[in-house]
């Protein structure tokens, strides 16, 4: 006979090689039932979009078959539960947010918002609850690029201030102040009123209960990022470039910037768009117009992860001009590439957030 006891042991060879643990001890399984021969149990993994999915699934059925019983009928349930470090003081901030995550850039002209709005997105599509706010103030992007142009967001009275709704599309709510200006409008504004802006956006919406929630942030290490930091616990940030020296050097300033001793905010990984042209007529070319690998180069000497590379595809431009991010094109080229990255930056939200567990158990 098959026991539970039998089970679970066999369980602790199968490690998560983000924490280096096994899953028993990681808290991973639950829901553990045996019937004769048959098994089975639930994995929790800490993202949805867990690119280890496939190789926790397949290494828990092995275990049972090498470890209990070669007969074993083994069913395993995938499920996950999106880790958290923010703790209950953040609660007057995003109190139903459980990760708040900065998109930067040192420069403009990189595809942050590209980035940015396919990958909320990218894990919207795969079971994650996702919000995006657009901080460029100066230049709002993101209501064309999920084709909400025209939508206003609905302002709720509540314990008698004033909340506003975000706007939602493909599984994403988003805000941005582009929804309460025209199209044709200017934002002129000095930095301080500004960064009240942006401070409202975060502070009198009701997100809700969220995963992820992503901050597109304006180019450069100004007022809004340092708004930013002050305003909110952040997660972590990603960083994006292209190739070039160039575009290098400000990827430089921005993890400079969030490293700094009165900010500290972990660097979730750096992503490198516009890495390489491929024709679709040549499938299999690549062509490294802008250089190569020049951000992953550059993430190795900072020691920062690498989080993936986004190919130059002219229907990416397009999709973000008709309203619709090019993740949504199945099994297209630069899908696959956004939906890799997404999964990357999953992992590394849950490994800063173990991270910050542990420090935190260290100082009790």
């Amino acid at each position: 006979m098959i026991t539970k006891e039998q089970v679970l042991e066999a369980l602790k060879n199968v490690i998560d090689p983000d924490f280096d643990k096994d899953i028993v001890t990681l808290g991973m399984v639950e829901n553990v039932v045996v019937d004769g021969k048959k098994v089975s149990f639930t994995v929790v993994l800490t993202t949805p979009a867990c690119p280890m999915k496939e190789m926790i699934h397949k290494a828990s059925v092995n275990a049972i078959i090498y470890y209990v019983d070669k007969e074993a009928e083994v069913k395993v349930t995938m499920s996950s539960k999106v880790t958290t470090h923010r703790t209950p003081k953040d609660a007057g901030v995003l109190p139903g947010v459980k990760n708040v995550i900065a998109v930067a850039s040192g420069k403009g002209g990189v595809g942050k918002s590209t980035v940015a709005a396919n990958l909320a997105v990218a894990l919207a599509m795969q079971g994650a609850k996702v919000g995006l706010l657009d901080a460029d103030i100066y230049g709002p992007s993101i209501p064309m690029m999920f084709d909400v142009l025209d939508e206003k967001p609905l302002l709720e009275q509540r314990t008698g201030k004033t909340y506003m709704t975000p706007i939602e599309n493909y599984g994403v709510k988003m805000l941005s102040i582009g929804f309460f200006v025209t199209n044709a409008q200017a934002v002129v504004w000095r930095g301080p009123m500004a960064s009240k802006a942006f401070q409202q956006l975060i502070g009198d919406s009701n997100w809700g209960e969220l995963d992820y929630l992503f901050i597109d942030l304006p180019p450069g290490t100004g007022d809004i990022q340092l708004s930013l930091v002050s305003t909110a616990s952040l997660t972590g940030a990603v960083i994006v470039s292209t190739p070039q020296n160039v575009a290098l050097l400000d990827v430089r300033k921005a993890v400079t910037m969030f490293g700094h001793k009165d900010i500290h905010v972990p660097i979730l990984g750096i992503v490198e768009n516009m890495a390489y042209f491929t024709p679709a007529e040549l499938p299999d070319n690549k062509y490294y117009i802008f250089g190569k690998d020049g951000a992953k180069n550059l993430s190795e000497e900072l020691h920062v992860p690498f989080l993936g590379q986004i190919p130059l595809v002219q229907s990416i431009c397009e999709a973000g001009d008709a309203g619709r991010p090019a993740v949504l094109q199945k099994d297209t080229p630069q899908a696959k590439a956004f939906l890799e990255l997404a999964g990357n930056v999953a992992q590394q939200v849950a490994i800063a957030n173990s991270k910050k567990e542990e420090k935190q158990l260290e100082t009790v």
